[in-house]
């Protein structure tokens, strides 16, 4: 049974604030792209999965995934959004039916959208580990935030933001042991992670990303 996977991403004047002063907001916007680009096109080449849904405000972004637009109430936000496209997820499309003759469970993943490290196997390793588990979450490298979680039954609230991971195991979600996953523990939010994602090996859209600031930098 393949998996869904959401991948919410922010909008653009919200993204990657705090990788300034050392980045203007145009070269921001641009990195916040990438990286989404690149967790994007990496849970697409994922054995495991069969579905991604990519929450946000830029269809250009989902390639050959699903785009779901972000909610446009007044408390938008990355909660709103993973909720929106959990929703999303648990529609079951009609297909084959499971041994009792209804449809086959949903099994839904969301993903950050700021893993420009990430590789397609690194994600399967995650997915398989995740279906041995109900709940299941991997935090970040700082061990403090959540990248990652996973549900294999219903009623899936999953809840990232501040002391994440801390809330997440309080829930009776599973943390899923990473060590050998750095792609998917390793978010971009400052400069310092940046230069430890290229040191991983980013994708190619972040790649070029950083490849065109550093012309226009030297170039200023």
């Amino acid at each position: 049974m393949s998996w869904t996977v959401v991948i919410p991403v922010r909008r653009a004047p919200a993204a990657k604030t705090r990788l300034g002063p050392d980045i203007a907001d145009a070269g921001r916007a641009e990195l916040a792209r990438a990286f989404a680009l690149d967790t994007i096109e990496a849970a697409l080449a994922a054995r495991t999965v069969g579905r991604v849904i990519v929450v946000g405000d830029d269809p250009s972004l989902a390639g050959s995934a699903e785009f779901l637009p972000e909610p446009t109430s007044p408390d938008r936000g990355l909660d709103v959004a993973i909720r929106h496209g959990i929703a999303r997820a648990q529609i079951v499309p009609v297909g084959p039916a499971d041994a009792a003759g209804g449809p086959s469970p949903v099994r839904v993943a969301v993903l950050l959208g700021d893993l420009p490290a990430l590789r397609p196997d690194e994600l399967d390793l995650a997915l398989d580990a995740a279906a041995r588990h109900p709940l299941s979450f991997i935090s970040d490298a700082d061990g403090a935030g959540t990248t990652f979680a996973a549900a294999t039954v219903g009623g899936f609230e999953p809840r990232f933001g501040a002391a994440s991971a801390e809330r997440h195991a309080g829930a009776g979600f599973v943390e899923l042991d990473a060590s050998a996953l750095p792609g998917i523990t390793h978010d971009v939010d400052t400069v310092d992670a940046l230069e430890t994602a290229l040191h991983l090996g980013v994708g190619v859209h972040t790649a070029e990303a950083v490849a065109r600031l550093a012309d226009r930098k030297d170039a200023s």
